[in-house]
């Protein structure tokens, strides 16, 4: 039987019967466990999507694409042009404008945007912060939340004047603990010449999202933490600061906004700081810069690596990185964050030629695992306990996955038509675009695929496909190939959100172009969504924007 505590030190009454069984059922329901609950259909509702489209008969069909003079965004099934001025569905097989708003001005220029979704559980002050927002920062130092439907301005906050200019958004943790930074402080040449010197270099203002509130605002100070400061970030709940010597130093956020908040404010009161009357959030006032950092605070963990690159992840807790020297760029250490420890095999080095290097990071399904790429193969990499020695972990491989090379044309002899045989004075690279080479990995977590996207280039005309593999032994599962030239000069983003397939494309002269793929299962239509031939083209123009259909 479940304890339960009587009210106002009364014993608790006999339970009638059938509670027993009602408390079983909702200890279950807490873990997961109840049949009839949403998450649990939802579950089902994806794995039988997973199997459909793993499916040999299901194909997925170019359906529309389009074009633009400035960059394209893409966040859960909505594609943003016109810097966020004009939002299409990317749901229907034909493309929806959500809504399209009047081409704003410079100053109303969005500099970085995020999408805000619902939390689960929890009462909401304003029914219209049940449904996603876009929250977007302008170069004007305003914070907006817009529907992500209309484009309606839900909510507004001015951040600061002129002292500082806010430009990049980021989750301290997702969903829950926003940040806004500003660009790096830097004199100008003449202040600098005349020897005045600038102590702040950047600015942190970090919120409570839904209901959106104000945490604090801090300034990164050389005088506290040093002059070689190159940049900095808060990721949870550590305060990552950079240095131009490669070194990496964590602090806890949360302890240092304790020690020295001055006084908490909330958005929408009043306020008397530092001789300034005005209101939190609003014009020509802003955000008071509330918590000063008067002392360093105590440091959490440091290291050195080239270009500032350090992850960590894993379980129990490891960390990467490269040691500082250019001679060893592409080798990847991983270390135990708790004594500093290399493990065993903790060397990662793929020796590639490149002219692209190799990337490595910890698997984003939280699985502890690190996936490793090079140009012709993927290295999926686990951490486990060694033989007889708890206390050191080792690296071994989980599974790998190759690109496909058997038409190989690094031959270092050939011999002509005449028989004259001619030796190559080089050989080609690791990346060389005629060879297939991996230049996207990604993960579905819904769906539970890892995505790779492989390509291979032949004179001007360039072809990739979007492969989905098992992400627990890698096998391959499915090929959908890209209909579109691929030229791997050119920036390229992938998306594959469940039944949707999305490609960014950006050329020269700032020419944007987006691809946009969809599931279908007609097999009558099998020819026509994989061959690469030239098909059809239909020109449709909706709210002055023109739309390319197949």
């Amino acid at each position: 039987m479940c304890p339960q505590a009587a009210a106002g030190g009364r014993r608790a009454a006999s339970r009638a019967p059938g509670a027993h069984n009602v408390c079983r059922l909702l200890t279950r329901r807490a873990h997961g466990f109840y049949a009839r609950d949403a998450g649990v259909a939802h579950r089902k509702n994806l794995g039988l999507l997973r199997k459909i489209l793993c499916q040999e008969s299901t194909k997925f069909k170019n359906v529309w694409t389009t074009h633009s003079a400035s960059p394209i965004a893409y966040e859960r099934g909505r594609i943003y042009l016109d810097n966020y001025q004009c939002c299409i569905s990317s749901i229907a097989q034909e493309p929806r404008i959500l809504y399209q708003k009047p081409k704003c001005s410079k100053s109303e220029k969005i500099e970085d945007a995020l999408l805000l979704e619902c939390p689960l559980g929890e009462m909401l002050p304003s029914p219209s912060d049940y449904k996603s927002s876009l929250i977007v920062l302008t170069v004007q130092n305003w914070l907006l939340r817009l529907s992500a439907d209309s484009g309606e301005i839900l909510e507004k906050i001015y951040l600061a004047g002129s002292c500082c200019k806010f430009r990049y958004l980021s989750w301290d943790t997702p969903q829950e603990v926003m940040v806004v930074k500003s660009a790096q402080n830097k004199l100008p040449a003449a202040a600098r010449q005349a020897g005045i010197q600038q102590c702040v270099l950047f600015y942190l203002a970090v919120f409570q999202v839904l209901p959106l509130s104000f945490i604090g605002m801090l300034e990164i100070n050389k005088k506290i933490f040093g002059n070689s400061v190159t940049d900095v970030a808060v990721s949870n709940g550590i305060l990552i600061v950079m240095y131009s010597v490669g070194l990496v130093r964590l602090y806890n956020f949360q302890a240092i906004s304790e020690q020295f908040m001055e006084q908490p404010f909330d958005l929408g009161h009043e306020f008397n700081w530092n001789g300034q009357v005005g209101v939190v959030g609003k014009y020509p006032f802003g955000l008071p810069c509330n918590i000063k950092i008067t002392d360093t605070p105590p440091l959490l963990f440091e290291a050195s690596s080239l270009e500032n690159a350090f992850q960590i992840g894993g379980y129990p807790w490891h960390y990467i990185i490269t040691p500082n020297k250019k001679k060893h760029k592409g080798v990847f250490h991983i270390c135990s964050l708790k004594d500093n420890a290399l493990a065993k095999n903790g060397i990662q080095d793929m020796k590639c030629c490149s002219l692209e290097p190799d990337w490595i990071y910890f698997h984003p399904d939280m699985s502890g695992r690190i996936i490793h790429v090079g140009p012709n193969l993927i290295k999926v990499l686990k951490l486990k306990e060694v033989k007889n020695n708890t206390d050191q972990m080792e690296i071994a491989e989980d599974f790998t996955i190759v690109a496909n090379r058997e038409n190989s044309v690094n031959n270092a002899v050939t011999v002509t038509a005449s028989g004259r045989v001619v030796k190559k004075r080089f050989n080609l690279l690791d990346d060389d675009p005629e060879q297939e080479t991996f230049k996207i990995v990604d993960y579905e977590d819904e769906l539970d695929l890892l995505s790779t996207v492989a390509v291979t280039q032949i004179g001007a005309d360039g072809r990739a496909h979007l492969d989905f593999h098992c992400n627990e032994h890698g096998i391959l599962l499915k090929s959908i190939p890209l209909l579109e030239s691929w030229d791997v000069t050119y920036s390229h983003e992938v998306y594959f959100d469940k039944d949707l397939v999305l490609h960014i494309e950006q050329k020269p002269n700032r020419r944007f172009s987006c691809y946009v793929y969809q599931m279908v299962c007609d097999t009558a239509k099998d020819d026509e969504c994989s061959s690469h031939e030239k098909t059809e083209r239909v020109f449709c123009k909706k709210g002055g924007r023109i739309f390319e259909y197949i």
